[in-house]
């Protein structure tokens, strides 16, 4: 019978928290951009000017029509032949998966958008303000409390597909469980810390996204 051989996991334990690291620091800064991108995407969404939303539907359809690994390909693989140069494989994770993530957000601010009362910008603009006001100083922050928690899932599923970036070498969580088990011969093992480790990270975000909550409610 097959047992757990602990002693290894212990092991790896720094080297793949090294990974998890690189892993938080690049799905960080995917959501950072990936939200001010989607943000303007999604005010973009409700424009009633039609080229606006036009452009901004065609970029949310297509990033969402196709997937991610194809996505970190395109910007990994096809930017030498398109712009002459290449780019680093941290870098190439950030912008794909921002890029990613933007198309997302942006759906989540439009629907937080359209769910606050229409009243609320006409009053607004009753007051004198101009439409770029009332939806900074009104909407949004009505719409922020009510797509926090998509948001905050959008973090957790960005967090676990970033595991895909190792196909560019890039040595973060997934890609160091790869190089151990090349080493060591024993996946079983080093695939269930991988795991365990997404597990803590997951579970701490979904807790600090439950407490973000809880303080917006309480506050509002």
């Amino acid at each position: 019978m097959m047992t757990l051989d602990f002693g290894l996991m212990v092991q790896a334990l720094p080297l793949l928290l090294q990974g998890a690291w690189l892993t938080i620091q690049i799905t960080f800064l995917a959501v950072l951009m990936g939200t001010i991108i989607g943000l303007f995407l999604g005010i973009m969404r409700v424009s009633h000017n039609k080229i606006l939303s036009g452009i901004a539907t065609v970029y949310v359809e297509f990033i969402r029509g196709t997937p991610l690994l194809v996505q970190i390909f395109l910007i990994h693989f096809a930017t030498p032949q398109l712009l002459g140069f290449s780019l680093e494989a941290y870098v190439s994770a950030v912008v794909a998966m921002s890029i990613n993530s933007g198309a997302y957000v942006a759906e989540i601010v439009r629907a937080g958008i359209q769910s606050v009362e229409k009243g609320q910008m006409e009053a607004a603009r009753s007051l004198g303000m101009n439409y770029s006001q009332a939806m900074w100083y009104i909407v949004l922050p009505q719409a922020f409390r009510c797509i926090l928690p998509a948001l905050g899932n959008e973090f957790i599923a960005l967090l676990k597909d970033s595991s895909l970036v190792s196909v560019i070498t890039l040595e973060e969580l997934t890609r160091k469980g790869q190089l151990i088990i090349g080493r060591t011969y024993k996946p079983f093992e080093i695939w269930i810390a991988v795991a365990l480790i997404y597990l803590v990270m997951t579970l701490t975000m979904s807790r600090l996204v439950a407490y973000l909550e809880r303080r917006s409610k309480n506050n509002g």
